[in-house]
């Protein structure tokens, strides 16, 4: 089992990378297309400006890589504005297009509320998914983030968290799951869950 972490130059690779390696779990950051489609699993990490992530994996092709491979049902899993990509649209400096993955967009805290979001905090788990297994409801994780998905279908928010307001942390649909925080950053809680993704 290999799971390939996509390298297209944008995001914290190699300390995700090593988050997988310390659990004796296989995985590889790479940008060769043979080994991202032939790998198990997926993670699409993503940081800064969603327009730039997004243009940074359209100039390698990877946006239909990825499309193609949440269609064929591989597992995937976005972090941090990984998730917030596998939306349709994001609205930081302007209007961006998404993966459309999920439906709904990518919107800025507002006015009043301190950004970024910096800490730890809690996530409730919406729902059942595998990701969640052994995971107490309301696990702290650490978040750096100013915008936050925004879901035009409830049904795929799987944790929610509260800064100011309550925000989608956790999305999902079938094999396609994000989570806004940072796993790797987040200790026994997040390595848990990643290794919970592994596995699943």
């Amino acid at each position: 089992m290999t799971i390939a972490i996509i390298d297209y130059g944008v995001g914290n690779l190699r300390s995700v990378e090593k988050a997988f390696t310390s659990q004796d779990i296989n995985a590889v950051v790479t940008r060769d297309e043979k080994v991202l489609r032939e790998a198990d699993k997926l993670v699409l990490l993503g940081v800064g400006a969603f327009g730039y992530a997004m243009e940074s994996l359209r100039k390698l092709g990877f946006d239909q890589l990825v499309i193609e491979a949440a269609s064929a049902g591989k597992p995937i899993i976005g972090l941090c504005v990984g998730l917030q990509m596998m939306f349709e649209e994001g609205r930081e400096f302007g209007a961006h297009r998404g993966l459309g993955l999920l439906p709904g967009r990518v919107v800025k805290f507002p006015d009043g509320v301190r950004v970024p979001h910096v800490g730890w905090n809690q996530v409730e788990f919406k729902q059942n998914h595998p990701v969640f297994g052994d995971l107490p409801d309301q696990s702290f994780f650490y978040f750096v983030h100013s915008y936050y998905v925004e879901p035009a279908d409830a049904s795929c928010v799987m944790g929610e968290t509260e800064y100011a307001q309550p925000f989608a942390s956790i999305c999902g649909r079938g094999n396609v799951i994000g989570v806004q925080f940072h796993p790797e950053k987040s200790q026994a809680a997040g390595l848990k869950l990643l290794n919970n993704f592994a596995r699943m």
